[in-house]
């Protein structure tokens, strides 16, 4: 069994800062791309971040110059650094991650989300 799993989720002033992580454990042979996606009440889920497993980096254009993401491929964990967060930023925030266990088995993983809370 493959779960990813997200911490650091909060309550936080607008201004300030949030420094989201995802690791994924179990069975893995390798992971490609990695992204934070968020879903805000009554809104569909967006991708916020995305970054390859050779490191590239992309971004939605709302959280550009705001939001960094980074990986620890030997954590296999994923990180998104929030800075000048905007009470628009609200949202569970998920993880998704492709993992490959096997040459027959890869797939999208989907961790269960984290509450990030922007007050004004």
């Amino acid at each position: 069994q493959v779960q990813p799993v997200e911490s650091g989720g909060g309550l936080v002033q607008a201004g300030g800062s949030l420094r989201l992580s995802c690791a994924a454990s179990g069975s893995i042979f390798s992971i490609g791309a990695m992204g934070w996606y968020r879903q805000a009440p009554g809104k569909q889920r967006e991708l916020v971040a995305r970054i390859t497993s050779a490191g590239y980096p992309t971004y939605a254009g709302s959280v550009k110059g705001r939001f960094t993401i980074s990986r620890d491929n030997a954590k296999n964990t994923v990180y998104l650094q929030m800075n000048n967060l905007k009470p628009e930023d609200t949202a569970v925030y998920y993880c998704n991650t492709y993992i490959i266990r096997s040459a027959w088995d890869r797939g999208d993983y989907w961790g269960q989300g984290t509450q990030v809370t922007v007050s004004s």
